[in-house]
Order: structure tokens, then C-alpha cells, then sequence
């Protein structure tokens, strides 16, 4: 029997905060970032792990990154927001709690501020929270680190891409594992 804090696909969703065109010239590994949340948000969804995508003020600050809206369903509806925590927006808890997940995987911009608040608040409803560490990011390092401690202080755990995509596989033989193992190589 796999341990609690293993990943269940049975149980997780995949919630990418706020990876939006406005941020591009700010986040010094932009590109980065959203070629593997892009991966990420492709794998989970041939997964089948429901995959919620928010927007930060999109008036002000655009819509989803290109790289990340080309892996997403065409008629993908992203949760528009103006609080930090995604909590804050109840489209945002109504689709969660569809979802019947139970674990989230938690990756997005800026990890100080909406990532951070997100997963504090989905900590407080009970829920475990996987930060995709190297699908994480800020303008400034230090607050990347702040905000990533503070988390893990309070409950959060640490994973990575490979790591959750790994954990939610659990054994080569799994159906998609050569289609998930061709997006990581």
C-alpha cells in the first residue's frame, strides 16, 4: 500500500496559478517555467488528472501563457481572480471540489504571493499540497525561497515534475508511461 504522501491519480488535480503573459518580462526563467508547466498540465491531462487553471486580474495582466493555453483543452475556462489565494475565487473551490481531489499538485507565479497564499488556504481546507518546486517561480529569488520555505513549513510538500509524474504512474507498465517519458526527455 503506497504511503499517504504518495500521489494517487484517483485523488489529484493540477492547479496552475496565474502563468500569464504579463509576467513574461519579469520572471527571469520565464520560458522556462511555462515549457514545464506546459509539460506538466500535458501530462496530467493524458493522466486524466483534472487540471484547474487561474487568472490574476487578466484585464490588467493577460491571459495564460501561450505555451501553457497550447497543451489545454480548446474550450479551457481559466478562473479569473483578484484575490492572491485561488481559494479567494469560488469558481476556483467549486471546481476543486467537483474534482473530488483531495491531493494538489501546486505550480505558478509568484510563489511568495498567490502560490504561497494558495496553498496555505488549501492547506486550512484539509487538502495536501505537492509544490512542483521546479514549476514555481518569482521575480526575485529571494522571495522564490521565502515563499517555498514558508510552505514547507506549514505543511506543503516538495516535489518536482518527474517526481509527481513518476508518483502518479507507478510502474512502467502504466498505459502512458512512453508518452509521459517522451515529454520529459
Amino acid at each position: 500500500m503506497p504511503h499517504e504522501n504518495t500521489l494517487d491519480p484517483t485523488r489529484t488535480a493540477l492547479a496552475v496559478i496565474d502563468v500569464q503573459e504579463s509576467f513574461r518580462p519579469h520572471i527571469p526563467d520565464f520560458a522556462e517555467l511555462a515549457a514545464r508547466v506546459a509539460l506538466v498540465a500535458h501530462a496530467a491531462r493524458l493522466l486524466g488528472v483534472p487540471v484547474l487553471v487561474t487568472e490574476q486580474y487578466p484585464k490588467r495582466l493577460g491571459h495564460t501563457a501561450a505555451e501553457v493555453a497550447a497543451v489545454l483543452p480548446a474550450d479551457f475556462d481559466p478562473v479569473e481572480k483578484t484575490a492572491f489565494s485561488s481559494c479567494g475565487a469560488q469558481a476556483f473551490v467549486s471546481r476543486l471540489e467537483a474534482a473530488g481531489a483531495r491531493q494538489i499538485l501546486l505550480c505558478g507565479i509568484e510563489a511568495h504571493v498567490c502560490v504561497n497564499q494558495t496553498a496555505h488556504d488549501l492547506l486550512a481546507r484539509g487538502y495536501q499540497v505537492h509544490v512542483l518546486t521546479d514549476c514555481v517561480s518569482s521575480r526575485d529569488e529571494r522571495n522564490r525561497r521565502a515563499g517555498l520555505d514558508k510552505m514547507f513549513r506549514s505543511g506543503a510538500l516538495p516535489s518536482s515534475t518527474e517526481l509527481a509524474l513518476f508518483e502518479l504512474m507507478r510502474d512502467a507498465r502504466h498505459e502512458q508511461f512512453k508518452a509521459i517519458q517522451k515529454l520529459i526527455k
